[in-house]
């Protein structure tokens, strides 16, 4: 029986092709012969109880200048899926988290979520890492422009972060005697009124 395979995922044309994991799976799935449907945040819906998707078949190929191709467009049950990749990348916003419990009632109507949704909203990329204490540089979360510059004169030389981002956007790194740790701290913060991260930088 051929394995149905469905990806949420950013616009697909807008992936760097030499580095995107999502495409690197599409194209081991599709060479196992599994069909592919693609789907964007955008397409998520629930109809009644029903975890629903406007989908689009997609066939992927190996070539930097004609990476994919998309063929018959349906409205389909999640559930009908066998295994949902959610590959969007962050940052976890609204519309995201609105997503997560849409794929939750995918999950309950039989699909596997990979990841499960549950753990998508459970598990933040950067704030999970500070259960290991003794494995990671100090850190601090906060949206107090005290707290980080008490951090930073402890350190001296800091990574100023968001919590939500990813791909290396808005990363600081914050030597000792730079001025322009103030400015930093409210760009990320948006002047106290988002929590950011902080960490000591390891040479």
């Amino acid at each position: 029986m051929t394995i149905r395979l469905g990806i949420v995922m950013d616009p697909i044309e807008d992936i760097h092709f030499k580095k995107d994991s999502s495409l690197a799976m599409l194209l081991a799935a599709q060479n196992r012969g599994w069909e592919i449907e693609y789907m964007e945040l955008p397409d998520l819906y629930l109809d009644g109880g029903k975890a629903m998707a406007h989908t689009r078949s997609l066939t992927v190929r190996s070539d930097p200048d004609d990476w994919y191709s998309f063929g018959a467009s349906q409205d389909m049950a999640l559930g009908d899926l066998d295994v949902i990749l959610m590959r969007k990348d962050p940052p976890v916003d609204r519309e995201f988290l609105i997503a997560t419990y849409i794929l939750e009632s995918a999950e309950q109507q039989g699909a596997l979520v990979v990841n499960p949704a549950a753990t998508l909203r459970d598990c933040n990329e950067k704030l999970f890492a500070a259960q290991f204490e003794d494995l990671t540089p100090p850190l601090l979360v906060s949206r107090s422009s005290k707290r980080f510059r008490e951090f930073y004169a402890r350190h001296g030389d800091i990574i100023m972060k968001p919590v939500d981002g990813m791909g290396g956007h808005s990363i600081f790194r914050v030597k000792e005697n730079d001025f322009n740790l103030g400015v930093i701290i409210e760009t990320l913060t948006n002047y106290g009124a988002h929590q950011a991260m902080a960490q000591k930088f390891m040479t």
